[in-house]
C-alpha cells in the first residue's frame, strides 16, 4: 500500500478560460491532491523537512495559478502536476481540478488526472 500525503479542497483564482470576457477576470478553481510519499522516514524521525510539506505546496499552487495564463484546465493541470513532481520529489500525483459555476447547471466540472515520477 502507498502512503499518501492529500489537500482537499484548496481554493485559488486564476485567469482562465477560452473565451474572451475570461481572459477579463479571476476565476476560482478548487484543487484536490493525493500525493504518493513513504511517510515511515518523516514519523521516525518527526523532521518536517522529510515530509511533503503541503503548506509549501498549497502556497506553490496559488503562487502559479496567480502567474499564470492558460485557456484550457487541462493545460494547467499537466504543467502543474509535471512542476509538483519535480520540485517537491514526489512518486506518484493524482489531482483533480475543478472549475465551479463553468457550466450554471453543474456544482463543478474539470479534469482529474494522475501522473508518475
Amino acid at each position: 500500500m502507498k502512503d499518501i500525503v492529500f489537500i482537499e479542497g484548496l481554493k485559488t483564482e486564476a485567469v482562465i478560460g477560452v473565451y474572451d470576457w475570461e481572459k477579463k477576470i479571476k476565476q476560482v478553481l478548487v484543487f484536490d491532491l493525493a500525493m504518493e510519499h513513504d511517510n515511515q522516514l518523516p514519523a521516525a524521525t518527526d523532521d518536517l523537512s522529510k515530509t511533503l510539506d503541503y503548506e509549501a505546496i498549497s502556497n506553490y499552487i496559488t503562487s502559479f495559478c496567480s502567474e499564470h495564463v492558460f485557456e484550457l484546465i487541462e493545460t494547467l493541470a499537466e504543467r502543474l502536476c509535471a512542476l509538483l513532481i519535480n520540485d517537491f520529489n514526489i512518486n506518484g500525483l493524482t489531482m483533480t481540478l475543478r472549475k465551479p459555476g463553468a457550466v450554471p447547471s453543474a456544482n463543478a466540472v474539470g479534469v482529474k488526472i494522475y501522473r508518475q515520477k
